[in-house]
């Protein structure tokens, strides 16, 4: 005879509360932490608007019915499209995360915490104008700020200590979780509705990562964080509406969700919520890659001179790497899409050998048919080196080291490459930012004539300018 479950309500698992009482209580003191959030929000509108030029992305943009207009609805930069804030989310998001463009943490979690834009712009331009056309005061970019600099600790934090992809889930639930919680805020939920959210947002169905692994690496990763970003602003939505929660949504035996989903452990925790995360980001300056292949890129890039001209007399290439790239994007045979290549460092670092670059078109299938590509594939090795894997995960280096050698057929070889830090690591800010504007200048030319260019960036520039700006103002500028 088993025993009888309690059928007594618990208190709300720690983990709510404490994600709760961060969005709702703490206060955001860092100087570094606002202006790497003013960064992260131009370079992730950014790499949205060079999205914009791809119609594999533009294909699944605007409203579910076609033609529909919200009047008050969320604007979707870029784009002529305004639209209810969920579907606005959605939007924005899958343009952010397409080319695998914005910014990245890694630890024993991946993921690119500056996905939560979707939801926290969509919501904020939607509050925004509602609130102008019922006479009261509109929110404006520094509570976007506010916002990305809470979505990416709640997400960063929890990755720390806890791999999703371990037990075959997909990061995009840290964005789903950290999108509902900030977005419920924003939207003025109470405490006890805002843990409610939170639970919502752990009970639903979680991704697995199959469309992220071979053989069946597809596009879905490139709007995955756009459909999690999305359903945090439907959860919190819903939850307004005074909606129940589950307060062992975690805890639970037998039906919680570290027994179903996490192989039965807790989350553990390095540190309490503050603003380590974005203080810490990591920024995708130079090239469009899985952030694990960023410095292999480098290394390759730093190569091309020596070998452009002896590329038929390779004989070997080896990369030196660390056990995330060799589980994520170490990968033998044929790439079959553009989200196929741009998870296997093999191609990340073929390309550059052979052209001195690596841009978003080089994942298409024109390049790709090039034969030299595939030829020095089939000649690299990757091997671990177990300091790299080490300094990975250091609180204090947050390394995400490569290294490369080449031998030729005539037993001569290259001196081995070597880069530690990518150049949009916390460790090369002085080096990076400059570059990093440069590719929002960039990217707002490929959408926008000259003269909305310099309006945009007249605003987008000047940090304290920009944060007293209403954020219905700020989006009305980058419509087109």
């Amino acid at each position: 005879m088993s025993a009888a479950i309690s059928n007594v309500r618990p208190e709300p698992d720690k983990v709510l509360v404490d994600i709760a009482d961060y969005v709702t209580e703490h206060r955001i003191t860092s100087d570094e932490a606002y202006v790497t959030a003013h960064y992260c929000l131009l370079d992730t509108l950014g790499c949205g608007f060079e999205a914009l030029s791809y119609p594999a992305c533009t294909k699944l943009l605007g409203p579910i019915v076609p033609g529909t207009i919200v009047p008050n609805g969320a604007k979707v930069p870029g784009t002529p499209y305004q639209l209810d804030p969920v579907q606005a989310a959605f939007n924005i998001g899958a343009m952010i995360r397409w080319l695998d463009f914005n910014d990245t943490w890694l630890a024993a979690e991946w993921g690119h915490p500056s996905d939560n834009l979707g939801g926290i712009l969509a919501t904020a331009d939607w509050l925004s104008r509602t609130a102008v056309a019922a006479g009261k005061t509109p929110l404006t970019v520094h509570d976007v700020l506010k916002a990305m600099i809470k979505a990416h600790e709640i997400q960063g934090v929890i990755a720390l200590e806890n791999s999703f992809n371990r037990a075959g889930l997909d990061h995009v639930v840290l964005v789903k979780v950290a999108s509902t919680a900030v977005v419920a805020n924003l939207l003025g939920l109470s405490r006890d509705e805002i843990i409610n959210a939170i639970s919502l947002a752990w009970v639903d169905g979680q991704s697995l990562r199959t469309y992220r692994h071979a053989p069946n690496t597809g596009s879905r990763k490139s709007w995955a964080a756009g459909d999690a970003t999305s359903r945090g602003v439907r959860l919190a939505l819903t939850a307004k509406t005074g909606e129940m929660g589950y307060p062992s949504v975690l805890t639970a035996k037998i039906w919680g969700f570290y027994d179903v989903l996490f192989k039965g452990q807790p989350f553990k925790f390095q540190r309490p919520y503050g603003s380590y995360v974005m203080e810490n980001v990591l920024f995708k300056i130079s090239f469009p890659a899985e952030f694990h292949a960023q410095t292999a890129v480098e290394c390759a890039m730093q190569l091309h001179p020596l070998v452009k001209d002896r590329l038929p007399d390779i004989a070997k290439i080896t990369i030196r790497t660390h056990e995330s790239a060799l589980r994520i994007i170490d990968k033998q045979g044929p790439l079959s899409n553009p989200a196929d290549r741009d998870h296997c460092i093999q191609y990340m670092v073929a390309v550059p050998l052979i052209y001195g670059r690596l841009l978003a078109g080089d994942y298409e299938d024109g390049i790709a048919a090039d034969p030299r590509i595939d030829s020095l594939r089939a000649k690299m090795v990757c091997v671990e080196d177990k300091t790299f894997s080490k300094d990975y995960l250091d609180p204090e280096k947050r390394s995400i080291a490569n290294a490369i050698t080449i031998e030729f057929a005539d037993g001569s070889r290259t001196r081995e490459v070597v880069v530690e830090y990518p150049i949009g690591h916390r460790r090369r800010r002085k080096e990076g930012m400059p570059l990093l504007i440069e590719k929002f200048k960039t990217n707002l030319a490929r959408r926008f004539a000259a003269k909305q260019q310099h309006a945009i960036l007249d605003v987008a520039l000047d940090l304290k300018k920009l944060e007293t700006m209403p954020v219905h103002e700020f989006v009305d500028m980058m419509t087109v």
